[in-house]
């Protein structure tokens, strides 16, 4: 992708994603996670200027003289987005990959966190650690996550979520709000996921492609797999193959599940051909009660 593209690109997502943060996603993300908001820090003598709502009556009328409840705020949210960038992501059959999805996910989650005055920050991985792209604010800032998203070559093609999580985990100290968007085509996360869920607010999004359900009677046809690049020969009429191979998909989802629900992790499965928009609210929502 060129750079005159890539602008273009990351122009269409901001503009679509930037107004359903504006007018969709704001109010419940400022419900779903909340700040500490404003703390009680210490009483002190009325000064010229102070807000004569913040007077402390009781203390005013022991002492004979004005005095100010002082409040200090808590500081803000840190919210990370840890990017699937294996081979698998760059599969879609649908309207758009499982990539150009993080792409705009990450769009709208990093401009609801703009809104809630929150740092944003980025880990995008394969099979390692490719690009951590510290917590800042800003809208320059969350630009550039979404043009090294859409941008972004791996150097490496497998998932190792693993191996991400912990990076996560000795990178940031504070208490954070991590998105986790992959295709969790992946079985050794658990041990990791577990750690980070005690230490972060953990929500997992987890993305497939309708072609991935099941394969269609189509014959002999080559499959490729993207993350070994390793072709193989199959036959699509054989249909104790393609049960097999449902039973697959169903089982993966079904642990993929039970993982998210063993430690209490928030959790969204979403298809490249699907609306994200109200499920995500919905998720938003659930998290309010």
């Amino acid at each position: 992708m060129d750079t005159k593209d890539l602008i273009k690109k990351v122009r269409k997502i901001e503009i679509k994603t930037k107004m359903l943060s504006n007018l969709l996603f704001a109010g419940e993300y400022h419900s779903a996670f909340k700040g500490k908001g404003m703390t009680f820090s210490e009483v002190r003598e009325y000064q010229f200027g102070d807000d004569i709502r913040n007077i402390d009556w009781n203390v005013t009328a022991r002492f004979d003289h004005p005095y100010v409840k002082v409040y200090e705020e808590e500081r803000e949210l840190t919210v990370i987005l840890i990017l699937d960038m294996s081979g698998s992501t760059e599969f879609g059959s649908q309207k758009q990959t499982k990539k150009e999805l993080i792409a705009e996910l990450s769009a709208v989650l990093a401009f609801s966190a703009n809104l809630n005055n929150d740092k944003i920050g980025a880990i995008l991985f394969s099979n390692k650690v490719e690009k951590f792209i510290p917590p800042k604010k800003g809208r320059k800032h969350i630009l550039r996550i979404i043009s090294e998203i859409l941008a972004f070559e791996p150097a490496e093609k497998q998932t190792n979520i693993s191996t991400a999580l912990k990076f996560f985990i000795n990178a940031i100290k504070k208490r954070s709000i991590a998105f986790i968007i992959s295709d969790f085509i992946d079985n050794n996360y658990e041990d990791a996921l577990k750690i980070a869920s005690q230490k972060h607010d953990i929500i997992s999004i987890c993305l497939y492609d309708l072609r991935e359900t099941e394969l269609l009677p189509m014959g002999l046809t080559y499959i490729k797999n993207p993350e070994t690049n390793e072709t193989i020969l199959i036959d699509t009429s054989n249909s104790k193959l393609l049960k097999k191979y449902k039973e697959w998909f169903i089982n993966h989802n079904a642990y993929t599940k039970e993982i998210f629900n063993k430690y209490k992790i928030d959790s969204l499965f979403l298809n490249t051909a699907s609306d994200y928009v109200k499920p995500l609210n919905q998720l938003f929502k659930k998290r309010v009660k």
